[in-house]
């Protein structure tokens, strides 16, 4: 199968546009070429003054020629703005359907595709890999039609006045070009795929890195803690300096090369001359030492735009690799769960590229509005069960039914409307606590989201704002702790009200007030609920109705708590080790001497 060219790519995102794009091309060929007439007419003036020399006042056409070039220079300029003008409206298109497309089918894609590959290189491929489409369509690729249909132009031109001089000054354009190609090739689009790997890693770490500062404040740790963030900023380092060496003497030779045709026609003329100068020689000489310059330029222009020719190919392939994600499978005949029951058959896991299932045929019956904890080791799969079952992931054996319906088989609103998540990870967005509340539902009014922040203990909250519930989070120094935080995400799955809820070590960064608080909020928000609680702190999960420890991907024990405590397994140990954990205190012994 022909591989798709990356300019049909951007017309399929240009629709009806393209045209634009193409006229864009045409106006700006004619631009360039309108632009060397003047350099005509400024030979004509120099033939002039030169035929009437010394009697300047005898060239009697001087003002016409002068005219006539300023008027071919601004019919250049005008076509020029009408080619830009083309240009941009297509390229702002392309870029704001590459963006809605990429947008889109991500929200089609799996909940856990954000967490695997990483919010900040998804922003960076969707934001800038656009960006780069839109600077290349509205300036490079209309600058290319121009710097190509320029050499044309110059090089009729270059041979109709003094072939010899024509031929001879077109010697460093050769070489130019050839040292450019070598600079532009296949290994030059490699290192600059290297170069945006290097920045898309160094962007997703970055992210990750700020959202952990308020553990490494907690625990005194400098930037060194974060280990792949400061490797991805040593390995750009190590790139950097390695492309910009290995280009170092190529770049130096092109740039004497495209700048060296004047010094050839010096050198030439002086040759030519040895026997005398004409006028009509003299003539052609300067001509070409005004117009050469116009070399450099264009095969500048040309440089660059092949660079950027590169950046766009890179940027599409990194588009492509977004929306080649198969989206989850939308069923064609949906169905309503009966109840908020969930139940598992024989479900088994992997992630992408993983060595070892995360899931192992996991088999297990949870009752409408039966409390249940997932316990164990870190890596244990935990939380991958929770997220199969909200569908974060589709499983690759087995089913997970609720209420009696494959997942598979529940539209994506409506499953979203059944499961609720509360992360031990809450974010927020700078906004209102109104709006941040309201996330769970739209249309909700100001009265039920105030409900739902009272049901989530986050009273105290509001009064110590200055706007209430009309505050803006981040701002004025209105900041919110982690405890603080995760009650304003219970408030919104209070306001969700959703059958079925899922909480993944909800507690983790609370301290002892906000713990209770959360807690008390947990046992308002639970009533009524199927619910699954992951947690570490074993002292919230006693009270659940059944406790499944996991290990390996695996269920390895269940049962009550005063069951599991019995037996000499995984979870008594976990209990032991707990309560000494509990129990210690730091002790300090002094000695008298």
């Amino acid at each position: 199968m022909k591989k798709e060219s990356s300019m049909s790519k951007l017309f399929g995102y240009a629709g009806k546009f393209k045209y634009l794009t193409i006229a864009s091309w045409i106006l700006s060929g004619a631009s360039a070429l309108l632009a060397l007439i003047p350099f005509v007419y400024i030979w004509k003036i120099i033939k002039d003054v030169l035929e009437v020399s010394p009697n300047y006042s005898a060239a009697e056409n001087l003002s016409y020629y002068g005219w006539m070039a300023v008027v071919f220079s601004a019919c250049s300029m005008v076509i020029y703005i009408g080619a830009l003008m083309c240009s941009h409206i297509a390229a702002f298109r392309v870029q704001a359907n590459m963006r809605s497309r990429a947008m889109h089918h991500i929200l089609t894609l799996p909940l856990g595709f954000m967490d695997d590959v990483g919010s900040g290189k998804i922003r960076k491929i969707v934001n800038e890999s656009s960006a780069a489409t839109e600077t290349y369509l509205a300036h490079q690729l209309p600058d290319r039609a121009g710097a190509l249909a320029t050499p044309i132009g110059l090089l009729a031109m270059l041979l109709v006045f003094d072939w010899r001089l024509g031929m001879l000054s077109l010697i460093p354009v050769v070489i130019a070009f050839i040292i450019m190609s070598a600079m532009t090739g296949t290994k030059m689009k490699q290192k600059m795929k290297e170069y945006q790997n290097s920045l898309e890693q160094m962007s997703n770490e970055a992210v990750e890195y700020v959202r952990g500062i308020p553990v490494v404040k907690t625990f005194g740790q400098s930037v060194f803690s974060f280990k792949r963030f400061k490797s991805s900023i040593d390995s750009y380092e190590k790139w950097v300096i390695s492309y910009t060496k290995d280009l170092r003497m190529l770049m130096v030779f092109y740039t004497t090369a495209i700048n060296s045709v004047f010094a050839v026609l010096i050198g030439v003329a002086l040759v030519f001359t040895q026997n005398g100068v004409t006028n009509e020689f003299l003539l052609n000489l300067l001509f070409y030492i005004i117009i050469t310059p116009i070399i450099t330029v264009t095969l500048n222009k040309i440089m660059f735009s092949s660079e950027n020719m590169m950046i766009v190919e890179d940027a599409l392939e990194r588009i492509d690799s977004i929306m080649d994600i198969k989206p989850l499978v939308e069923t064609k005949a949906p169905k309503n769960p009966k109840d908020n029951s969930v139940v598992l058959k024989d479900v088994s896991f992997h992630y992408k590229d993983a060595k070892e299932n995360a899931l192992n045929r996991i088999s297990l019956k949870i009752n409408p509005g039966e409390h249940v904890a997932f316990v164990g080791p870190s890596g244990g799969g935990k939380t991958t069960l929770a997220s199969v079952i909200a569908r974060f992931w589709d499983v690759d054996s087995g089913e997970v039914l609720i209420g009696n319906v494959n997942v598979k088989d529940i539209p994506k609103e409506e499953l979203m409307n059944i499961v609720s998540f509360v992360f031990q990870d809450s974010r927020l967005l700078k906004t209102s606590i109104l709006e941040n509340v309201r996330l769970a539902k739209p249309n909700a009014t100001r009265e039920e989201v105030l409900k739902a922040l009272k049901d989530a203990q986050c009273e105290d909250i509001i009064e110590k704002m200055t706007d209430g519930i009309d505050t803006i989070i981040g701002t004025k120094g209105n900041y919110l702790s982690g405890g603080e935080m995760q009650r304003i995400s219970i408030a919104r799955a209070m306001l969700k009200n959703a059958p079925i809820l899922i909480l993944d070590e909800a507690t983790a960064f609370a301290d002892p007030d906000n713990e209770a608080k959360v807690q008390e909020a947990f046992s308002i928000l639970s009533k009524e609920k199927t619910v699954f609680m992951i947690a570490h702190r074993l002292s919230t999960v006693i009270e659940t109705d059944c406790i499944y420890v996991l290990k390996d991907g695996g269920i390895c024990e269940f049962g009550t708590h005063s069951e599991l405590i019995q037996q000499e397994g995984l979870y008594s140990h976990m209990w032991n080790q707990y309560n000494g954990a509990v129990k210690w205190k730091v002790g300090v012994k002094s000695e008298i001497n």
